[in-house]
């Protein structure tokens, strides 16, 4: 049995290495990442698009795969940023990946909504301005 779990896991560090997907954009510059996932990515990409309009750095970083999860490109992003704002549409479910990935290296704030409220990309923008530039 030690040895079928020893395979097992020689399997899922090969597929973490081959199989995570993740989207990025506008992370080259940015000083602040939006993050989400479906439908809330692309939310977050209209709100990144309104913060850079009012003189905001902000990229997004959309995980496509949330099993296993893209920690190393976040534990690559955190040091280069100020702070990553997750929005979900549920509970927080990802945002302890994030947290884990990015250990003490940036600061990781959580906007969610639930119950089928979805956040408009003006509340996000209201958020971060309110959590991340008091």
């Amino acid at each position: 049995m030690e040895e079928i779990n020893r395979q097992l896991q020689a399997k899922y560090r090969q597929i973490e290495e081959n199989e995570v997907r993740v989207a990025h954009f506008d992370t080259e510059d940015a000083d602040y990442i939006f993050t989400g996932f479906g439908l809330g990515a692309r939310i977050c990409r209209k709100a990144a698009e309104i913060a850079r309009a009012k003189g905001y750095k902000v990229g997004v970083v959309r995980p496509i795969t949330l099993y296993p999860f893209p920690r190393k490109f976040f534990a690559e992003l955190a040091p280069k940023v100020k702070g990553i704002l997750d929005v979900e549409m549920n509970a927080g479910q990802m945002v302890e990946d994030v947290r884990l990935s990015v250990g003490e290296k940036t600061r990781v704030e959580y906007m969610g909504r639930m119950g089928g409220m979805i956040a408009s990309p003006n509340e996000i923008v209201e958020y971060f301005e309110k959590t991340f530039l008091k």
